[in-house]
């Protein structure tokens, strides 16, 4: 049983686990780590990714059709087993089928493929979510990879920051207890420029439902770009050697929000055997 498959090229390597077909490591050309490395003593994660929801539902539990189901943070993917269905030297991809164990939280019939490809210095992750089942199935997904900080290129941590593709003028959301805060509150962002500080982190991750960019600037050394997904999360613990920006379709349910998952704001809807797809991408900006 494959473990973990290794892609790369001259200017990028990428380690990728079976388990919850995660990225676990990330190297420029130079053999410099670009991924936080799961210390325990902050968090294990790396890189997981989020489905059949982003965020928290409210008691942990979804309703659909009436009936509820259990369901942790961000879904059951992250902490499943998925087969390697392909690898070659720069691509990999990595498959998740729903289960007796998936339909005792989320009753539809689906099928997760997440590629990983490097060409040149950029690494594309691309998910694809099918319903196989006869009915309209509601999903999330999102992307939580957590970018050293600082960065190994000699920049002192209190110096980086996130520039975005645009203006980000409209307010944020906070988490409360797991849930998305009705209240908005002012963008910390100026000028297309987040300052990063721990201080920023200090109610949670910063959440943005309303994003103008698709794409932005880590650090003045990686482009995180993000075509087809509407929503992003900024977070970490403060203290953390690392800040993950996380391009999401959805977010954790709104603290008044008590429906049916088809109607929890940010969820889309796929229709029988049709498949929707999902995708971010890391590129080295220039090579260090």
């Amino acid at each position: 049983m494959t473990e973990t498959v290794l892609i790369s090229t001259s200017k990028l390597s990428a380690r990728i686990s079976a388990s919850g077909a995660e990225l676990v490591r990330l190297q420029d050309g130079g053999g410099r780590d670009l991924l936080w490395d799961g210390d325990p003593a902050f968090w294990t994660g790396r890189s997981p990714l989020l489905f059949p929801i982003v965020g928290e539902a409210r008691g942990n539990r979804i309703t659909v059709a009436g009936t509820q189901y259990e369901i942790g943070r961000h879904g059951f993917a992250r902490t499943s087993h998925f087969a390697l269905v392909a690898s070659e030297a720069a691509c990999c991809t990595w498959r998740l089928e729903a289960s007796e164990a998936t339909r005792r939280h989320y009753p539809f019939s689906f099928r997760l493929d997440v590629t990983y490809q490097i060409e040149g210095g950029t690494l594309q992750m691309t998910a694809e979510v099918t319903n196989r089942g006869d009915g309209p199935m509601p999903a999330s997904f999102g992307f939580h990879p957590a970018l050293r900080w600082p960065l190994p290129y000699e920049k002192p941590r209190e110096a980086h920051e996130i520039v975005f593709e645009q203006e980000e003028p409209a307010p944020i959301r906070w988490p409360i207890d797991g849930l998305l805060s009705s209240a908005r509150y002012p963008t910390p962002v100026r000028d297309r420029r987040l300052a990063l500080h721990d201080r920023l982190f200090k109610e949670g991750a910063l959440v943005f439902d309303q994003l103008a960019s698709r794409s932005l600037v880590y650090g003045d050394a990686i482009r995180v770009a993000f075509p087809q997904m509407p929503h992003l999360g900024i977070w970490t613990i403060p203290g953390a050697g690392y800040v993950c920006i996380e391009p999401w379709q959805g977010h954790a349910s709104p603290e008044d929000f008590d429906g049916e998952l088809a109607d929890k704001p940010g969820m889309v809807t796929i229709m029988p055997g049709a498949t929707e797809s999902f995708g971010m991408s890391i590129s080295l900006i220039k090579s260090p």
